[in-house]
């Protein structure tokens, strides 16, 4: 008990002590110390250096060559847009010159909807698995259109998977319904008319007023009727 009264009873002295024994070290170490925090400011100072003279031109000079691309893309001249023309780039010679920029990843979705387009579907699925999608909307087209790459392809139930995770992505009255119709459209392709009209009936109560909220009541009743035939 006594030792720990006396260990105790002058918290100022204990402070004062860890005070110089740190004031010790860093005499000691001064030298390496500074080392260290000079190191730190040159690392530092390269990220910087090398984010506003490197990769900020960089992008700059991406955005100005997929200018053109756009412009062939939005023609619907998806071959030229893809490939460019003289000395125009197009969105895979983007993806090769200008590596990890943004633009080269929005070219990567650009050029999945070219191919879509163009009746490439395969190659279409593998530009859109390299997007990284940063924005909703794009995030939710992205995944839409791998629905339809994989509808072309006869993957029906990898499609549907897809449509109906676009339909919940950034659930809004534009991609939201059209989604969820295209799963509808699917679910009957494949036999399935229940799931097809637990689809309808879903643009039915929550996007009445989008473009499918006002054509829906047509698949409703033809899903309605097939179950009623005996589909599933």
């Amino acid at each position: 008990m006594a030792k720990e009264t006396e260990t105790t009873k002058d918290p100022i002295a204990n402070v004062e002590d860890a005070l110089t024994k740190s004031e010790l070290f860093i005499e000691k170490n001064q030298k390496l110390l500074l080392m260290v925090l000079g190191g730190i400011i040159i690392v530092v100072g390269g990220i910087f250096a090398y984010r506003n003279y490197v990769v900020k031109p960089f992008e700059l000079e991406a955005q100005a060559a997929i200018f053109r691309a756009e412009k062939y893309f939005e023609k619907d001249s998806f071959q030229l847009a893809l490939n460019g023309k003289d000395k125009a780039e197009g969105f895979l010679s983007i993806i090769d010159n200008y590596s990890g920029t943004k633009t080269a990843n929005l070219a990567h979705y650009y050029a999945s909807v070219c191919y879509l387009q163009l009746g490439k579907y395969q190659e279409s699925l593998d530009q859109m698995e390299q997007f990284d999608a940063d924005d909703v909307m794009l995030g939710a087209m992205s995944v839409g259109i791998k629905g339809d790459a994989l509808m072309e392809l006869n993957r029906t139930d990898e499609a549907i998977e897809m449509y109906v995770k676009a339909s919940a992505t950034n659930e809004n009255t534009f991609t939201s319904p059209m989604y969820l119709m295209k799963a509808g459209i699917a679910y009957e392709i494949k036999g399935d008319y229940a799931k097809a009209l637990e689809s309808y009936q879903k643009i039915r109560k929550e996007y009445f007023s989008s473009n499918e909220g006002r054509e829906v009541e047509k698949y409703i009743a033809r899903a309605e009727l097939m179950v009623k035939q005996g589909g599933k």
